[in-house]
């Protein structure tokens, strides 16, 4: 939230509703926590950053939020001075192992050894032509 409060809620604890539904609500939304800044789907393996308005960047774990019911206000994530806000936050996907994506680092393929085929030069290119 605006405040730097934030959690962890069981995506079960989401339950399916019809289009004619209000919705659920996600937050209690107080003087004390602010207004929603935002909200990612994550995995525990995950990490999420935070920055505010005066610049102040915060990176967690996800594993280490408190895992806490819907209609809840959350638990201090970054504390913020009086007149600092939450602006944003972004999800920080775990890494990926280099094994599985050797491609990427510009290694070549197994039975790729040639990049590109040799190309006609000019000499052979007037040689054909002359036949």
């Amino acid at each position: 939230t605006q405040n730097g409060y934030g959690k962890r809620t069981a995506e079960s604890e989401y339950p399916t509703k019809s289009r004619g539904t209000q919705g659920v609500i996600s937050i209690k939304v107080t003087e004390r926590n602010g207004s929603v800044v935002g909200a990612v789907q994550v995995d525990d393996a995950d990490q999420i950053m935070m920055i505010t308005d005066a610049g102040t960047l915060v990176r967690t774990r996800v594993s280490e939020i408190s895992v806490v019911g819907r209609n809840t206000q959350g638990v201090i994530l970054i504390r913020t001075a009086e007149d600092e806000n939450v602006v944003g936050l972004q999800r920080v996907a775990e890494p990926v192992d280099d094994e599985e994506h050797d491609s990427i680092d510009g290694s070549v393929a197994e039975g790729d050894d040639e990049i590109a085929p040799e190309a006609d030069t000019d000499d052979e290119v007037a040689d054909d032509a002359d036949e």
